[in-house]
């Protein structure tokens, strides 16, 4: 019984880590746009993709690997702010998100026209069976997926409190306007944020696809989850957002472990509908904060 949830712990914490990588990239691009950006998901399925290309398919490096597959995601996302996002920037918040859902279906269709319909893998970081604690199998990947998640948690912070194109984010995320009177380049912070999503999805995409796996059509599912963990933790909420992932991933482990593996994928859309009905600011977000905004 213990070393049941024990397992379930780890595999909850190691899903749920992804959940909030997933939740973060929503809540960069919403605190300086108030966009919510449903292709997030597919930059999580694009740097799986682009792992198992570069590291399957050309036999570069695992390191070159991971990073060429975030700078080719991130171009996407450069790419698709610049050509897309920028020319509808008079449409209203609700048109923009509907863009982001049109963009969401193009990628996965684009994903599936080049890769096929079945799964990719990439070899595990580091060889090595699973490592036994307690009686609970450890999978070598899910030391990296922790410590690659704590390593861009780390320095995500650093760059929004010490860095000047950080600090400029966090005033564009306040006041655009005011963010604009003091020659803060507003259009190049929105860009910026949308590069900085990709990247930080596509590192998602590419140390989980060792454990799961990756193929065309599983953004969508992530990108639900990750949004259900964003909401839950509050819009906007850095530290929501890692909280409520860790709940949502725990949630669903121990749904499949006690309940059945068939209800798993439905606990984000239950725990979203719950924080939408009763906690609409999300759990460590601010009542006051959510009346200023625009979505």
């Amino acid at each position: 019984m213990g070393t049941d949830i024990l397992q379930y712990t780890i595999s909850g914490l190691t899903i749920g880590v992804i959940y909030a990588m997933v939740a973060l990239g929503y809540n960069i691009i919403y605190n300086v746009t108030e966009i919510i950006n449903f292709a997030q998901g597919e930059f999580v399925m694009l740097g799986g993709l682009f792992a198992a290309f570069f590291i399957g398919v050309l036999r570069l490096p695992i390191v070159v690997g991971f990073f060429g597959a975030v700078l080719a995601t991130g171009l996407v996302g450069l790419v698709m702010e610049r050509f897309v996002i920028r020319r509808a920037k008079n449409a209203s918040v609700l048109s923009l998100i509907i863009i982001t859902i049109a963009l969401s279906i193009l990628l996965k269709g684009g994903a599936m026209i080049w890769w096929g319909k079945d799964p990719h893998s990439v070899p595990a970081f580091s060889a090595g069976g699973p490592i036994l604690v307690a009686g609970a199998a450890i999978q070598t990947q899910a030391f990296w997926v922790v410590g690659v998640s704590a390593l861009i948690v780390i320095g995500l912070t650093v760059f929004f409190h010490r860095s000047t194109y950080g600090k400029a984010m966090l005033a564009c995320a306040d006041n655009p306007n005011a963010a604009r009177m003091v020659g803060i380049p507003v259009r190049r912070m929105v860009l910026l944020s949308f590069v900085l999503s990709a990247g930080i999805g596509a590192a998602a995409g590419v140390i989980i696809t060792p454990i799961s796996m990756m193929e065309f059509d599983r953004g969508a599912l992530l990108g639900l989850k990750g949004f259900g963990a964003a909401a839950l933790g509050g819009l906007g909420s850095f530290f929501g957002a890692l909280v409520a992932g860790a709940i949502l991933g725990l949630a669903e482990s121990f749904c499949a472990g006690y309940v059945s593996s068939g209800y798993k994928d439905a606990v984000a859309l239950v725990l979203l509908l719950l924080a939408l009905f009763f906690k609409p600011e999300g759990l460590f977000g601010s009542g006051e904060a959510a009346k200023l905004k625009r979505f």
